[in-house]
């Protein structure tokens, strides 16, 4: 198992002793933990976030300082859920006063319950399936769900007018979930939709999509899945050309990333994402947010930086809620967590009883130029899409 401290928070905290002298050593610390695919399959997703939670933990000691401070301990957990499980454990083990990251709904799932079991806040913005937050755990807590990633796929294909749609996902909770839910709203519209499902053992889908191709013919494939299984599809479909108008997927797809590894299949692709790349920001902890990733890792940030700041920054704040409430050292936090009412880089977010944030929306980009543009909902967007348009 690989552990990662993240440097840039003890950078942090010994840049604010030496400024604060003999003050700093007043400050409380308090050490987060953090478990986070750093490698394996979602290696590229889990950086995204533990970039934006170090973001969080260096913006939180700049605005704290003197008074309270912050790190993390992040442990890798290889894509794995069994590792995530003992990296959870592990942390309890360590001290920690509560858990951020993770990613992927099957493995957050188990790590969750393990830090239910070890009384720890868990929060994360990697977990949508509704599952998640049915199994009435008090230390579990997210600010995104399925309901609002279906949102944006659904009116984004309302908007193009698509007749008939093609599914392809991925054979696992979340995406399943998804997949399912988008399937019946478009049903209940009148849209004729296929259902094409596939395991994570899949490499090659020229036969999946031929069948796409032949039997359906769709107006849009929706891929619903993950890096991986996005690349596979769009290399197939490039070989075989269906005749369709777009290629839409959700989360993990309309990224900086993807568009500097994959240039040649992302073009014209769809995916949800909340900022634009290059990143455009007005409100000032926005401004100060990117100006801050921009000095800890010398490059814009994406929208899963951005779900991990949010999640840590919320967290941090409600662990200084408690602690000056009395309430930390005895099981306070997640009270005060179901007290945040906070308008964020993603919208406002609550929690409710089951720590789920009912007020969550996405919305949803294309890869244009080697950049991604908003183009749905309208209000948000920050150009047109191209449309029909493909990769090939």
């Amino acid at each position: 198992m690989t552990r990662t401290i993240a440097k840039l928070a003890t950078v942090s905290a010994l840049a604010l002793s030496v400024a604060l002298g003999a003050g700093a050593a007043q400050a409380k610390e308090f050490l987060l933990g953090s478990e986070l695919p750093l490698t394996g399959s979602l290696a590229r997703v889990g950086q995204g976030m533990h970039e934006g939670i170090a973001v969080a933990i260096d913006m939180a000691n700049k605005s704290y300082a003197g008074k309270h401070s912050f790190k993390v301990e992040t442990i890798d957990d290889e894509t794995s859920p069994a590792k995530a499980v003992a990296a959870v454990e592990k942390l309890a083990g360590e001290g920690v006063v509560a858990i951020t990251g993770g990613y992927g709904s099957n493995i957050i799932g188990p790590a969750s319950e393990a830090a239910q079991k070890a009384g720890l806040v868990y929060i994360t913005s990697g977990g949508v399936s509704p599952e998640l937050t049915q199994r009435g755990y008090p230390t579990f807590f997210r600010i995104n769900n399925t309901d609002g990633y279906a949102l944006a796929m659904i009116g984004l294909l309302q908007d193009m007018g698509a007749k008939k749609v093609s599914i392809v996902y991925l054979n696992k909770d979340a995406t399943s979930s998804l997949a399912k839910q988008v399937n019946t709203a478009l049903t209940a519209k009148g849209v004729t939709v296929g259902m094409h499902e596939f395991d994570g053992s899949t490499s090659d889908f020229k036969p999946l999509m031929n069948k796409v191709k032949l039997q359906d013919r769709p107006d849009v494939i929706a891929m619903v899945g993950y890096e991986n299984d996005y690349v596979g599809i769009l290399r197939a479909s490039k070989v075989l050309k269906p005749q369709v108008k777009a290629m839409v997927g959700v989360w993990s797809l309309a990224t900086a990333q993807m568009a500097k590894e994959f240039p040649d299949l992302m073009e014209n692709v769809y995916g949800t994402s909340m900022l634009p790349y290059p990143v455009e920001f007005t409100q000032p902890e926005a401004v100060e947010f990117a100006a801050t990733y921009k000095k800890l890792f010398n490059k814009d940030p994406d929208y899963l930086g951005q779900f991990g700041y949010v999640q840590t920054r919320l967290l941090i704040d409600a662990v200084v809620r408690a602690d000056e409430a009395g309430t930390l050292g005895k099981g306070g936090l997640p009270e005060e967590l179901r007290k945040t009412d906070a308008n964020t880089l993603i919208g406002r977010v609550t929690f409710d009883k089951n720590g789920d944030n009912l007020n969550f929306t996405h919305r949803m980009g294309q890869h244009q130029g080697g950049k991604v543009v908003l183009v749905w909902p309208k209000d948000a967007a920050n150009g047109k899409m191209n449309f029909p348009a493909v990769p090939w």
